[in-house]
């Protein structure tokens, strides 16, 4: 008697169902308490740096994780030009298995799931670093991730009022009339500095790998939070550095930060908080009401890792995916050569 390692299959459409049956917002709750709580126990986790691959026309990533009972990896790219050939920026796979066997028990499509995984980990941070409730919210670059970052900070924040821009005023306009569906307010603006000066929450998701500064510190109002996603690559920023100077950073993983976010132009020895501490009590997220406060976002494997333990949960309630198999069956485990040769024979083991 043998056994047969299977793998439950999730594609994106799987991933639309799991929102679709429990509702955006539940499910985005979920992820903000999944992630939450792997943060509070940082030393469980064997943490690195990801491995990446760096060319002309973008990057392609590996993020290994584990917490010591279960490993998590992530396949992801980021190609600001793939849209003019009609493909996503971003792109994502990632695999789940447990340590004591590394059987991957999950395979899933990870596009979709690291929009809702990044809002879910903005809003996290956004609840710890806030001066107030927000009412406001800036958000530069309307791509992609911009309404799942606008719609998880409407309904888990209570933001009411968007002001938009993009050098694309198509972008903003497909996201001004979704955001609209949902009763939110929408302001167009012609400017980052117009967007900015009046918002709670700045949210800045630009695709352009270069050294951006898309406004000053002059231009903030005391006390905004501001969330930067989309400097997540060595050579790509989008904060100007009087900006970071005059507000408190926080990050997921400096090793990581220091290389791939905002502060990768900042000294060495500039002062940062790893997330971890905000989120066990150990310092708290912002130290004054007027305080500027910086959440420098680049992603990180434990945000995946919970999301993937996540979506198995959720896939075994529904029965959800589709089941594969990776790795061959034989009567002896040993023999892999054999499973080429009953194949030779006509002899196939069914998953």
């Amino acid at each position: 008697m043998h056994t047969v390692p299977h793998t439950r299959l999730l594609e994106t459409h799987h991933i639309a169902e799991l929102v679709a049956r429990r509702g955006f917002r539940t499910v985005l709750n979920t992820l903000v308490d999944a992630i939450a709580h792997d943060y509070r126990r940082w030393s469980a986790f064997d943490k690195s740096s990801r491995m990446a691959c760096h060319s002309v026309a973008g990057v392609i990533e590996l993020m290994p994780i584990s917490d010591g009972d279960w490993f998590s990896v992530k396949y992801v790219n980021g190609h600001p030009g793939n849209p003019k050939q009609g493909l996503p920026t971003v792109m994502a796979l990632g695999a789940l298995a447990p340590v004591h066997t590394g059987v991957p028990v999950l395979l899933s499509e990870l596009t979709l799931s690291t929009a809702l995984r990044t809002a879910a980990t903005s809003v996290l941070a956004a609840r710890a670093m806030v001066a107030a409730p927000p009412v406001c919210m800036a958000v530069i670059g309307n791509g992609a991730q911009s309404e799942f970052q606008a719609l998880a900070f409407a309904g888990l924040m209570g933001v009411q009022q968007f002001r938009l821009f993009d050098v694309d005023p198509e972008a903003s306009l497909r996201l001004a009339r979704r955001l609209k569906t949902e009763g939110l307010q929408v302001s167009l603006c012609h400017s980052v500095d117009e967007a900015v000066q009046e918002a709670d929450v700045i949210t800045t998701l630009t695709a352009d790998k270069c050294k951006a500064q898309l406004f000053t510190a002059q231009a903030v109002r005391p006390g905004a939070y501001i969330n930067a996603v989309g400097g997540d690559c060595p050579g790509k920023t989008e904060l100007h550095p009087d900006v970071l100077a005059a507000a408190r950073v926080v990050v997921e993983y400096e090793p990581q930060t220091r290389v791939e976010g905002d502060i990768q132009q900042m000294p060495a020895d500039f002062p940062v908080t790893e997330l971890w501490r905000v989120l066990s009590g150990q310092v708290p997220g912002r130290q004054h009401p007027d305080q500027i406060t910086v959440f420098d976002s680049v992603g990180f494997a434990l945000e995946d890792f919970s999301t993937l333990r996540t979506w198995w949960q959720m896939a075994q309630e529904d029965n959800l995916g589709h089941w594969v198999s990776l790795a061959p069956s034989s009567a002896n485990p040993k023999d892999l050569y054999g499973c080429l040769h009953a194949a030779h024979n006509g002899v196939v083991h069914a998953a």
